[in-house]
């Protein structure tokens, strides 16, 4: 298949596939898309390491890289960024987090588990991008993505100069409109159904809309598309292919812990939540108790970026580790961001088959939507 988004960045199938595990991403590479790492999860020391290994396993073949870049953000002293931000959590939150864990009797981290990840954290503003795409142009990408707000000028400019397209993910059309003022290349239409951090509007609607608006450019459909059917209607709607993120969270590759994705296999589409209580930012994730404990009566409202994923991520780490130790607690409280499609979970399959499914699907639903007009 081909259409302006194969042609901008030189894909044999218009089909990204979003994730933070580097083997997902050169998997789907591999198998004709494009793999796009999200750059985010890493310092850029880590970054660098997980680019250059893909480097060597993809060959040349095209693979992008995701940035989270907020427009609003609490700030902090950079000569001092972690200490900083930290000083702004209340003392409020620190304490129901900490009566939550005790709640439901998650035990410390052990010694050896070392640091916690306070500097990824703190990375997400700007200037924690700006290093990140330091390190991604120092790599042959095709592609960086710019999501949660407008791509900054420098990103841009940075990127084009390199001969790498730049997309960005908007949840409206006056996020559309802001983008297209920037120059980005590409527009990424995330519907709600969408896994991490998504807006109110369904995949359905907000697709054609952003369609009419972006002209020549390509459209990337996303929320709720990890099947051939889903891709057909994505380019029946006008677009050009489709961003997938959630569906690689059954792949073999990803390295999302098994505790979790044994809940993803059970769960229904119904049983995901978009909530603000993990990074500060409504994201859509798997509903546990974790987020009744947030919803309940007399709980504090969570924080906004960086100050809640700075508030919780040891928490999480704590509830990760118990729960692969098989603590009943942890696994309650278990979740991680997934779009409504984990309802269609059945089985883990390599990336690969799970990229190859989609696209030979796509094809053969085309093929037949073409017969019934014909006839």
């Amino acid at each position: 298949m081909r259409t302006r988004f194969t042609e901008l960045v030189g894909v044999e199938h218009p089909l990204a596939g979003f994730n933070r595990s580097p083997a997902v991403v050169a998997a789907v590479t591999n198998a004709g898309g494009l793999g796009v790492l999200a750059a985010t999860a890493y310092t850029p020391e880590e970054l660098d390491a997980q680019l250059s290994w893909i480097d060597e396993q993809v060959g040349g073949r095209p693979y992008g890289v995701d940035l989270l870049i907020p427009e609003k953000f609490v700030a902090g002293d950079p000569a001092d960024l972690v200490a900083s931000l930290r000083a702004q959590i209340p003392a409020e939150h620190r304490e129901f987090v900490g009566r939550l864990l005790d709640k439901y009797g998650i035990p410390p981290l052990p010694a050896a588990a070392g640091p916690g990840r306070d500097d990824v954290a703190a990375q997400v503003n700007p200037t924690g991008a700006a290093a990140l795409l330091d390190v991604a142009l120092g790599h042959p990408i095709a592609l960086v993505a710019s999501a949660l707000g407008t791509a900054p000028p420098r990103l841009v400019e940075r990127a084009h100069a390199a001969g790498i397209a730049v997309a960005a993910l908007v949840g409206q059309p006056k996020h559309a409109a802001r983008q297209l003022a920037a120059g980005v290349d590409v527009l990424v239409a995330q519907g709600t159904e969408a896994g991490g951090h998504t807006g109110t509007v369904a995949t359905m609607i907000l697709t054609p809309e952003i369609v009419d608006l972006a002209g020549d450019l390509p459209v990337l459909a996303a929320g709720g598309i990890g099947t051939g059917r889903q891709l057909a209607a994505a380019l029946a709607l006008g677009a050009a292919g489709a961003w997938c993120g959630s569906v690689w969270l059954s792949s073999v590759e990803d390295i999302t812990p098994v505790h979790i994705k044994e809940k993803f296999l059970a769960a229904r589409s119904m049983d995901t939540v978009r909530s603000p209580t993990r990074t500060g930012k409504p994201s859509r994730q798997l509903r546990s108790a974790w987020h009744d404990e947030w919803e309940a009566e007399g709980s504090p409202r969570p924080l906004p970026m960086p100050l809640q994923p700075l508030l919780v991520h040891e928490a999480w780490d704590r509830i990760d580790a118990a729960a692969a130790a098989g603590h009943d607690g942890a696994r309650e409280l278990g979740s991680f961001f997934i779009g409504q499609i984990v309802g269609s979970f059945t089985e883990l399959r390599p990336a690969a088959d799970i990229a190859r499914a989609i696209v030979a699907d796509c094809e053969r639903r085309l093929r037949q939507l073409t017969s019934t007009v014909l006839v």
